[in-house]
């Protein structure tokens, strides 16, 4: 135990596990707290308003992530080397995000009857602006996170998460009686609007005065057709895996009756939560990456087996207790949802290898191959969940998304075996302040 124990303490003194474990810690948390939320929408709520909160807060993240998720990697990539240029790149991400999801957001709107019955209750002037404030608020949110870790502060996500996530439960009950249509989706905006305030006086305050006191003085900060560059690869990548995780489930809420969606929706959050445990060390790569590529094979051989020694047996607990997990918000959610959660599950494994590999090449800066990857990982995880629906109904997303990440796995083993085995030993190291100083 004790030995166990020293291990842990020395990873923590290494950034890469700090803020990989961070970011994992945190998404225990947002899952724990987030099944209690839901639970208590299931408790309080009827099964009508209960599905139709999971649609509308979907479609919410879709339209905030079209251009917030594909600043992800571009901020993780240049944060740590941006120097005096650190705070412009925060805003300007900020900015392009919020008004990027705002103006599609406002097209859903404006085509609302296209989108089927469940999101007929955004029509009107005051609900649809309160989704738009939703949209922007959401970019945001979803990028403090982000530049938290690019900065090597990722420690500080899991508090934002933990508070943000007990205020949304108490808001949840508290509209339980005065909002029982629209308690869901309000109980969730409105907390989320008011984390921005300190969580960015924490980072124009105090994280990037410290960031920019540690650069060094002669670094010379990426130029803004460097990032662009970057960008053009890895944002049409980006937005094809933004398909998987928040098209697909949309896409699913137009096909089925509001209730059936809310016991689909619940299967999908729990598997998409292992998911990105896989995905918390893979962005941590790509941050520790851009400080020092001389040690990428070697972080990204730890990182491998960090992510699989955590979530190989999260996964079996899963598959094995799938039916016992989902019984806890009822035994519709067991029936429905258990073929759902343990395809999903299992998917998670090739994902590991497919999202150390986006990070590397990330950290190379190696825009193109990320963007064949992505959309091609994306199209065989679109066509095979259409293919499959008329015979599978919802599990045909599992199936879709298991058969895509096996075989995008094999396709990219070998580069990924290449990269394990030399990484960019001949670049030197980002001098940006000691590991120790985050």
């Amino acid at each position: 135990m004790s030995s166990v124990w020293g291990k842990v303490l020395r990873d923590l003194r290494n950034p890469l596990f700090r803020q990989g474990y961070a970011l994992m810690s945190n998404t225990v948390i947002t899952g724990v707290l987030g099944m209690g939320y839901w639970l208590l929408a299931a408790h309080f709520y009827s099964p009508e308003e209960f599905g139709r909160g999971q649609a509308v807060i979907t479609a919410m993240r879709l339209f905030a992530s079209l251009t917030a998720l594909g600043f992800v990697g571009a901020l993780a990539r240049f944060l740590p080397v941006a120097g005096r240029r650190t705070p412009e790149l925060i805003l300007r991400g900020y900015g392009l995000a919020a008004a990027t999801g705002g103006v599609a957001a406002l097209g859903f709107l404006l085509t609302l009857p296209m989108w089927g019955k469940t999101y007929s209750v955004l029509a009107g002037f005051g609900p649809g602006l309160f989704f738009l404030a939703s949209v922007v608020v959401w970019a945001v949110f979803t990028l403090q996170d982000v530049v938290l870790t690019g900065l090597r502060r990722a420690t500080f996500v899991p508090l934002n998460n933990l508070i943000f996530g007990l205020v949304k439960m108490g808001l949840l009950v508290a509209l339980a009686g005065a909002l029982p249509s629209g308690g869901v989706f309000v109980s969730w905006v409105i907390p989320t609007a008011l984390a921005l305030i300190p969580v960015n006086w924490l980072i124009f305050g105090v994280v990037v005065p410290r960031h920019l006191k540690h650069a060094a003085p002669v670094q010379e900060p990426p130029r803004l057709r460097e990032i662009g560059r970057f960008l053009a690869g890895d944002f049409p990548g980006t937005l094809s895996i933004l398909a998987i995780v928040y098209l697909v489930p949309v896409v699913i809420a137009t096909q089925v009756g509001e209730a059936t969606f809310g016991r689909f929706s619940m299967a999908h959050t729990l598997a998409s939560m292992i998911e990105l445990l896989a995905m918390n060390m893979a962005v941590s790569l790509t941050v520790e990456g851009s400080f020092d590529r001389g040690n990428l094979a070697h972080n990204c051989r730890r990182a491998l087996r960090r992510a699989f020694m955590i979530v190989t047996p999260i996964i079996v607990v899963v598959f094995l207790g799938a039916p016992l997990i989902l019984r806890i918000f009822g035994s519709e959610f067991a029936e429905e949802g258990t073929m759902l959660l343990r395809l999903m599950s299992l998917a998670v494994l090739p994902r590991v290898l497919i999202e150390v590999y986006l990070s590397a090449l990330r950290a190379q800066s190696q825009a193109r191959l990320l963007a064949i990857v992505q959309i091609g990982l994306a199209v065989l995880v679109l066509v095979s969940t259409v293919a499959l629906f008329p015979h599978f109904g919802v599990n045909a997303v599992g199936y879709g998304l298991l058969l895509s990440e096996v075989l995008v796995a094999i396709l990219i083993f070998g580069n990924l075996r290449k990269i394990l085995r030399t990484g960019e030993t001949g670049r030197s190291a980002v001098t940006q302040g000691s590991s120790g100083a985050a």
